[in-house]
């Protein structure tokens, strides 16, 4: 299994739009053949999401198995492909990221980088504050919790 991205990692953004990814993702992203990261707007939040090369072609296969040319499959490939751009890092371990995606999220001079496990988002910091207050309110208020992996049902009994 692929290390997962981890931390929130807050970066500037250079006056050509250049951000350097952080290292703990380069070293995850440095797995895949492609040395950079895959970008697209995410379409639940205002954020940009990023993934690995590896993590896409996963993601056709899920598109895939809705049926050819269906609603849904043609809605997926829409959001997800169509909008999705190839940024490979330079010598320094800097991406450009492009204009219309910056703008999407808000994005101006810093980017928060935020680990996902299998993917990761680059916010707008003070949108990533507002989302992550929401989120742990919404955790709390719902008693969300994780079963680990071979671990039996407790019994109350």
């Amino acid at each position: 299994m692929r290390q997962p991205f981890l931390g929130t990692h807050i970066n500037k953004i250079d006056a050509k739009g250049r951000v350097s990814v952080p290292a703990a993702f380069r070293q995850v992203l440095a797995e895949d053949a492609f040395k950079g990261v895959v970008c697209f707007p995410s379409y639940k939040v205002d954020a940009i999401e990023g993934c690995a090369m590896a993590f896409m072609t996963e993601l056709v296969s899920s598109v895939d198995d809705y049926e050819l040319f269906s609603d849904e499959q043609q809605a997926l490939s829409d959001v997800i492909f169509g909008t999705s751009s190839e940024l490979a890092w330079d010598a320094n371990g800097r991406i450009q990221l492009p204009p219309d995606l910056l703008e999407m999220a808000g994005i101006a001079d810093t980017a928060a980088f935020v680990g996902m496990g299998k993917t990761f988002r680059i916010w707008q910091p003070e949108a990533l504050a507002r989302n992550q207050a929401e989120r742990r309110a919404q955790a709390r208020d719902k008693g969300l919790s994780l079963r680990l992996p071979g671990a039996r049902p407790r019994s109350d009994a």
